[in-house]
This record gives C-alpha cells, sequence and structure tokens, in this order.
C-alpha cells in the first residue's frame, strides 16, 4: 500500500474493505450502501464517485462506483488493489443481451470477457490474453443465486470501448461466437485483477436486448437491480 490518498480517491488508509462491489454509476453505490449496508461512512466524493463502507450481515464490505468505459474503472480498480489493500472486487453492473436465451432483467456472471478495446497490450504481452473471472468468487455467486432461486447464466461477454459502434455487424458477429452479451468495463477488471494476483467478478443485469428491443428506464437501471445486488453482497 501506500500513495494515498490518490487524485481519484480520497480514503485514507483502513477505510475501505477488502472487498469492493464496484457498479459503474456512483448512485447506484449510494442506493447499495442506503439500502443494504449498516453503519456507512462515505470515503469518498472526488469526482462525485462516491464510495462507502458498512457491515452486511456483520461483515465489512464497501462499495463504489467505477465509472463507464475500461479506463475509468481501469483506475479506480487499480489503485483498489494496489494502494488500499483489496482483494476483491466484484462490477455490479448492466449489459445489453445478445443471446435469444436471455431477457430484460436476467441475471448473468461473466466467466470470461471478450474486448475490442488495446487496454491489454500495456502488458506486450506475446500473444492475445483472455480476461477471466476468479473462479472461488464466480462458484460463490452461482451458489448464492442458487440458494435464493434467483435463474443466473454464466457464460463469455464482451467489454467493448464503443457504444455506439459504426460496425453494424459488430453485435451478429460477437453472437455468433456464442458471446452472451455486451457491457464496457469487464476486461479491463479482470486483466487489473490477474496483473495483481487478486479477485475479480462481473455481475450483470441485462437492462437492454440488443434484437428485441426491450429495454429498462435510467431509473430502474440506477435502483432496480435488486436481485444482482443481493448476490454481490453475499460475496463479502
Amino acid at each position: 500500500m501506500g500513495m494515498i490518498p490518490t487524485a481519484h480517491n480520497e480514503a485514507k488508509e483502513g477505510q475501505i474493505a477488502k472487498t469492493v462491489l464496484m457498479p459503474g454509476d456512483p448512485l447506484r453505490a449510494k442506493f447499495v450502501a442506503e439500502t443494504y449496508l449498516e453503519n456507512v461512512v462515505c470515503f469518498n466524493k472526488v469526482r462525485n464517485m462516491f464510495g462507502y463502507t458498512g457491515t452486511y450481515k456483520g461483515k465489512e464490505i464497501s462499495v463504489m462506483g467505477g465509472g463507464m468505459g475500461m479506463p475509468s474503472i481501469g483506475i479506480y480498480s487499480y489503485e483498489l488493489y494496489h494502494f488500499y489493500g483489496v482483494e476483491n472486487i466484484i462490477r455490479i453492473g448492466s449489459a445489453g443481451a445478445f443471446s435469444d436465451k436471455l431477457k430484460v432483467k436476467d441475471l448473468v456472471v461473466a466467466m470470461g470477457a471478450c474486448t475490442d478495446s488495446n487496454f491489454a497490450s500495456q502488458y506486450q504481452l506475446p500473444g492475445t490474453y483472455a480476461p477471466i473471472a476468479s473462479y472461488e468468487l464466480l462458484q460463490k455467486a452461482v451458489d448464492a443465486a442458487k440458494q435464493r432461486n434467483i435463474p443466473v447464466t454464466v457464460g463469455n461477454v464482451v467489454s467493448s470501448d464503443v457504444f455506439y459502434n459504426a460496425n453494424k455487424d459488430a453485435s451478429n458477429l460477437w453472437k455468433s461466437m456464442g458471446v452472451l452479451a455486451v457491457e464496457m468495463e469487464a476486461a479491463a477488471l479482470y486483466m487489473n485483477a490477474a496483473k495483481a494476483g487478486k479477485n475479480a467478478l462481473c455481475l450483470l443485469t441485462i437492462s437492454d436486448h440488443i434484437y428485441t428491443g426491450e429495454e429498462l428506464s435510467a431509473e430502474e437501471r440506477q435502483i432496480g437491480f435488486h436481485q444482482m445486488m443481493e448476490v454481490a453482497l453475499e460475496l463479502a
């Protein structure tokens, strides 16, 4: 540890738990803290990227926004792993479905994260890296969902740098490879965790379907992902 506070996080040493839930939206972090945690303390307000630590069923846990896209979550997760001693980060986010088996509000556990990003180039690897979840966290999440009779789909997602893609065939191509859904952060989180020797998992609620046109409102995306939040909290 060291180099804290940072330019992006004003937390002091010991203010952040070993396990952090990380939604993209800082207001979702605020909602999780106020709805589920006890003895809550806000440790970060820099750039309105709210972070909180509290207890859930007697266990200490933190929740902090990670922003949109791999550059953003790349910064926050790197600092949590390297400077604040965090061991586990669980992304709790939204995704657009490709799979015909998925519908709005379904829960996806991202076993792997394909990407169109150049994030891995910094490691100068002699090939293509495959970002994957930490199996222990993945297994715990699936077990927690089963205990609550919450259906989950486990598989591959794609973390894209592009929201409005000029390649109109991109979705069809990813779908043809069995990729379940698209989001924008998991691959960077998984790579940061691997490089740091730490653990990461991405849980996703389907907020819209690329092919059927179903979609949730902005408010529903902010506060409506209760099943995903409850599963993630059990991983503390």
